[in-house]
């Protein structure tokens, strides 16, 4: 209850349980509210939930297995994506309620070039090298990806289904920017 109060909302809360075979349990908050904004997205293409819970769970996760398996690459990695979620709270990339406000699409797209902008200066050389050609392309290209993000708010969508839905169609509708499509999927 603590987190609805202090924040507005659970989604930006993450819970840590450590397991007794050594696992982790990493649970972000919402739940009920997870209906109404599928509804929203299917009839307007806009999705509104907030992923930050699950960017730091990930962040977390990352840095558990590293604590049991050190690997320099794995601890790079978890470290520039402390920086991307830094950098989505410091410039407030959380998505909008309303259609026509950039949504959840956006907000995965700042913590990417957040994520690759910070591997790119990486003390790892090859963490640095790969990533650093994503983080100029990302940062280059920003203008016409937000406009193809934000070119399918008001559209319904179709995903296939409510439970199970079509990996096509779901992808299709989730990942409507050509150019962000490209650079991401040639890292």
């Amino acid at each position: 209850m603590y987190p609805i109060l202090e924040l507005g909302t659970s989604a930006k809360m993450l819970s840590i349980v450590p397991l007794i075979a050594g696992g982790g349990l990493f649970e972000t908050g919402a739940g009920g509210s997870a209906p109404k904004h599928v509804d929203q997205f299917l009839e307007t293409g806009h999705l509104r939930w907030d992923s930050l819970g699950e960017f730091l769970a990930l962040a977390e996760s990352l840095r558990m297995i590293n604590q049991k398996n050190p690997n320099a690459k794995l601890e790079a990695l978890t470290a520039g994506l402390d920086a991307a979620n830094q950098g989505y709270l410091d410039n407030n990339k959380a998505p909008g309620r309303k259609v026509g406000q950039p949504d959840n699409k956006a907000s995965h797209f700042f913590v990417a070039q957040y994520w690759a902008n910070a591997l790119s200066k990486s003390d790892n050389a090859e963490i640095a090298a790969k990533f650093a050609p994503v983080a100029e392309a990302l940062s280059a290209n920003e203008a016409k990806i937000m406009e193809e993000l934000m070119a399918v708010e008001g559209q319904a969508q179709d995903v296939g289904g409510y439970f199970h839905p079509n990996d096509e169609k779901a992808s299709k509708a989730m990942r409507p920017s050509a150019t962000l499509n490209e650079i991401i999927d040639n890292i």
